[in-house]
């Protein structure tokens, strides 16, 4: 993405067919309309085109994701709910966004709150350790993150980044953090679930990784998002679980899943043969770190009622519709 520069006084913009020429129009013309607060027609007649052409450039900003928004206004009924969700489940921070009833993305608003959150720890002077899971929505919100340098910091990743197959772990975010933010990386080089438990105490013997589930131990802040269980849960649909497994898995059971770590209705951690070869870093108490989960949506509310009773989490991001759901 083109860095968005202020244009001179009496600047032209050159002829240009090339894609990044055009991107780079788009850039200037959203860095007018949404930093410089200029309207489409003063764009136009800086950039020397016509206001449909400095319209169209601004849209094309949107459309290309160059410009990033975040609402200051609080919203009411959102701040409603989120002090709602609070005093029920007892949690130390809430965050309710918006719905888009038109929309068809799964992480929109919540992974911009989710962004704002991370950052406002990044820059925090005083060390800290961030913890962070893995999944869809963590990565959504990560990719929101302006790059920052942050020495002070170290950031654990509480999952294995290793896939069934061998790869890389697509939705493992630690690298992905990495990518944007100058700090301590701390990855966890275990798969997600273990072939057996015995596998998993021997990896967990390795000096490398014994220190970094001791760092993930001492977590600050940890967000992470919250997995559903069946056919169409992340640990199905990437692999890691079969189908039937998954299967008996509900049908004894269990509700939902954070990090790999099973969980029934309650929010108990269940004792059975998953757990005990989940390699992740155990999901760290809310007595001593903020554990902010990462939801929305109707897939994902048996799973985070479950882990709201059990208070597995002492913060939320969510949207207004799944909190409503939540509160009834």
């Amino acid at each position: 993405m083109g860095a968005l520069i202020a244009p001179g006084r009496g600047s032209k913009v050159a002829r240009r067919s090339d894609v990044h020429g055009r991107l780079d129009d788009a850039a200037r013309a959203g860095w007018l309309y949404y930093v410089a607060g200029r309207t489409q027609d003063e764009i136009a007649a800086s950039m020397g085109i016509s206001r449909q052409s400095a319209q169209r450039l601004v849209s094309l900003a949107v459309a290309e994701r160059l410009i990033k928004v975040r609402l200051d206004h609080p919203i009411a009924a959102c701040l409603e709910r989120g002090e709602a969700l609070k005093r029920r489940f007892g949690l130390r921070q809430v965050e309710v966004v918006p719905i888009d009833p038109m929309g068809s993305s799964t992480t929109v608003g919540i992974a911009e709150a989710g962004a704002a959150e991370i950052e406002r720890w990044l820059k925090r002077q005083e060390p800290t350790i961030l913890a962070i899971g893995t999944g869809r929505t963590l990565k959504a919100a990560v990719d929101q993150l302006p790059p920052m340098d942050c020495p002070q910091h170290r950031i654990v990743s509480l999952t294995g980044n290793i896939g069934p197959d061998g790869s890389a772990a697509y939705y493992n975010v630690i690298f992905s953090m990495a990518d944007a933010i100058k700090s301590r990386h701390f990855p966890m080089p275990l798969p997600v679930l273990c072939s057996s438990p015995e596998e998993r105490e021997t990896l967990h013997e390795q000096a490398l990784v014994r220190s970094t589930l001791a760092l993930g131990a001492q977590a600050d802040v940890t967000f992470v998002g919250i997995g559903e269980l069946g056919p169409e849960g992340p640990l199905c649909v990437d692999g890691f679980l079969g189908r039937e497994e998954m299967e008996n898995l509900v049908s004894e059971g269990a509700a939902g899943e954070i990090c790999g770590w099973m969980y029934d209705h309650e929010g108990r951690l269940l004792s059975d043969s998953i757990n005990d070869r989940v390699a992740s870093v155990p999901i760290p108490s809310i007595e001593t770190c903020c554990v902010i989960g990462l939801a929305q949506g109707p897939r994902k509310l048996t799973a985070l009622k479950a882990a709201l009773r059990g208070r597995l989490i002492n913060g939320l991001i969510t949207d207004e519709k799944t909190a409503e759901q939540l509160l009834m």
